[in-house]
């Protein structure tokens, strides 16, 4: 069987508190062997650790973007203690999800870089990759990311332009794609999927978020009670719509996005 690598997804969201274990057996059934659990505030610090431990994935501790909002007074200290105290995990793999979101209308962007800047001089101290939140964003996120520099990452989600991409790669990152790559109308995202180097790719899924063209259900779906919800066991399949858009075969795809998850966070490979 093929192994692959979700080097995105947020299993500790409540969309899962229902049926958790059984998304996580189906995901190893296909093959998804290590998943890549990012904490979005403090208040989940903890379960994503703890999940990350029970079901043998991996984890990054970080302040997201859409939620620096809500961060409490001393919440970057709580993030260096947390850091400190599980420096030497070796489930802990990244600083991350941080970033900048510039889609999202009345968010305080200031706030959000100076958060930005904070957890990257973090990541520097500790010697960690980082896990980027990049919406409208990557113009200064490069910026920031030539302010302090760290060691590589995976620019999440990824959708920019194809200089945007090359500047990320030059400075370490490896780009992710997923479920939205396998819309036929995300014409952006398929070119960069098909023309960026082979080190350039990782697969996520960013589940239960960004659901793959065969999950997707539209407003007026969704009001009726449809779901949408994106799971780990989806990779494999939205890894064939990457092979196919380079011409690759799936083992290829496989041994590729695998090879350059552990490249973009090295402790993938314990």
């Amino acid at each position: 069987m093929l192994s692959w690598i979700d080097t995105h997804c947020h299993l500790d969201a409540p969309e899962f508190d229902a049926d958790r274990n059984a998304v996580v057996a189906r995901a190893r059934d296909l093959g998804v062997s290590r998943c890549v659990v990012p904490a979005v505030q403090v208040s989940n610090f903890d379960a994503v650790r703890e999940l990350a431990h029970a079901i043998g994935g991996v984890y990054a501790l970080g302040i997201h973007p859409l939620y620096v909002a809500q961060a409490a007074d001393g919440d970057l200290q709580r993030l260096r203690a947390a850091l400190q105290a599980h420096r030497a995990d070796p489930r802990l793999v990244a600083v991350g999800e941080i970033g900048l979101d510039h889609f999202v209308p009345g968010l305080d962007l200031p706030q959000q870089e100076r958060y930005y800047l904070a957890q990257l001089a973090l990541a520097r101290e500790f010697a960690l990759p980082v896990i980027l939140h990049v919406r409208r964003s990557a113009d200064a996120l490069l910026k920031g990311l030539r302010h302090v520099p760290v060691r590589g990452g995976i620019a999440h989600a990824f959708n920019a332009s194809e200089v945007q991409a090359e500047l990320f790669v030059q400075l370490g990152f490896k780009l992710g794609f997923g479920g939205a790559m396998t819309h036929e109308r995300a014409l952006q995202i398929r070119r960069l999927a098909a023309t960026l180097p082979d080190e350039a790719l990782v697969l996520e899924t960013d589940a239960p978020d960004i659901p793959p063209h065969w999950l997707y259900r539209t407003a007026q779906q969704r009001a009726q009670g449809q779901t949408s919800r994106n799971e780990p066991a989806e990779l494999p399949r939205i890894a064939q719509t990457l092979a196919a858009l380079r011409g690759w075969t799936i083992e290829d795809a496989a041994a590729i996005t695998t090879a350059n998850a552990i490249a973009a966070l090295p402790g993938l490979a314990g």
